[in-house]
C-alpha cells in the first residue's frame, strides 16, 4: 500500500468515525473465508457496516477526532482488527456478534475487543452481553411515551366506567329521599 493510499484510508476512516456515533472493534482471526462472508452478510442485513483495517491506520484516524482514544491504542488495537460501524443503534453491532455466534458458525468469534458508544469506551469481551441489551434511543422514547400515556388512560377509563356508576348512585340517593 502506497503512502497516498494510506492517507486516503485514514481520511475515509476518520470520516466514518465522525459519521457513526457507535463503533465496535472486533477480532475475527481464525474464521474461515466462508465464516467471514457469512458475518459480513449478517452485518449488511442488520444495517451495520463491517470492515477490516490495519491497527496503525485505525489509530491515525482516531487521533484526528476530538475524543481521547489513548486507552484503545494500548489495549484494543493489537492483532487482527475489524470495525463494525452503526449510525443509529448502539446495541446493533453487539447483537450481530451474538446472533452470529448463536447461528453456530463460531462459538467465540468475532471477539469484542472494544466499543465506543457516544464516545464512552468499553474494552473487553465481558461487555458484550451488557452492550447487546442496551436500549436504543427510539426504544427509550417509546417507553417514556407509554409511561406518560398510562396515567391519562387510567383516568379516562375510570371516568368512563365510573360515569354510569356515579349517575346510578345519584339516582338511587335521590329516590331514597322521596
Amino acid at each position: 500500500m502506497t503512502k497516498e493510499e494510506k492517507v486516503q484510508v485514514v481520511k475515509e476512516l476518520s470520516g466514518k468515525f465522525e459519521e457513526n456515533d457507535f463503533f465496535y472493534v472486533t477480532d475475527a482471526s481464525g474464521l474461515t473465508v466462508d465464516q467471514v462472508n457469512a458475518f459480513r452478510r449478517l452485518c449488511f442485513e442488520k444495517g451495520v457496516e463491517y470492515g477490516v483495517y490495519k491497527n496503525t491506520l485505525i489509530q491515525k484516524a482516531l487521533e484526528q477526532l476530538d475524543t481521547d482514544y489513548t486507552e484503545f491504542f494500548d489495549k484494543v488495537l493489537k492483532g487482527f482488527s475489524g470495525i463494525i460501524f452503526s449510525k443509529e443503534v448502539g446495541n446493533m453491532p453487539a447483537k450481530v456478534i451474538r446472533d452470529f455466534r448463536k447461528s453456530g458458525m463460531s462459538d467465540d468469534k468475532p471477539m469484542l475487543k472494544g466499543a465506543s458508544i457516544d464516545s464512552d469506551l468499553f474494552i473487553g469481551e465481558e461487555h458484550l452481553k451488557m452492550l447487546s441489551e442496551l436500549k436504543s434511543k427510539n426504544e427509550l422514547i417509546g417507553e417514556i411515551i407509554g409511561l406518560l400515556q398510562s396515567p391519562a388512560k387510567n383516568v379516562v377509563s375510570a371516568l368512563q366506567s365510573g360515569g354510569t356508576t356515579l349517575s346510578g348512585l345519584v339516582k338511587t340517593l335521590s329516590e331514597r329521599e322521596n
